[in-house]
């Protein structure tokens, strides 16, 4: 896998080369960043449960459409980045 990523970074031109760096980087920023989002939700949404656990269900529907709109942005910005990646080859 590592081999493959080496690869990727030697087939393209110099000129290329900073692009494909940058969006390599955006990747692992965003995974950072929607797993953390996605971790919050999941923690803040477990407290309200039990603080006031007659509003589970709405609290759990509020969490559902919240980490799902943050998957929508995810692989938005990933196929962004893979466009870029593999459109400089």
């Amino acid at each position: 896998m590592i081999s493959s990523g080496i690869g990727i970074l030697a087939a393209v031109t110099p000129e290329a080369s900073l692009a494909v760096l940058g969006a390599v980087i955006s990747c692992a920023i965003t995974i950072i960043g929607a797993s953390f989002g996605i971790g919050w939700i999941g923690s803040k949404a477990v407290e309200s449960v039990a603080r006031q656990p007659e509003a589970a269900n709405r609290i759990f529907t509020t969490m559902i459409v919240s980490a799902a709109l943050i998957e929508g942005v995810t692989f938005f910005s990933l196929l962004l980045c893979g466009l870029i990646i593999f459109g400089n080859r």
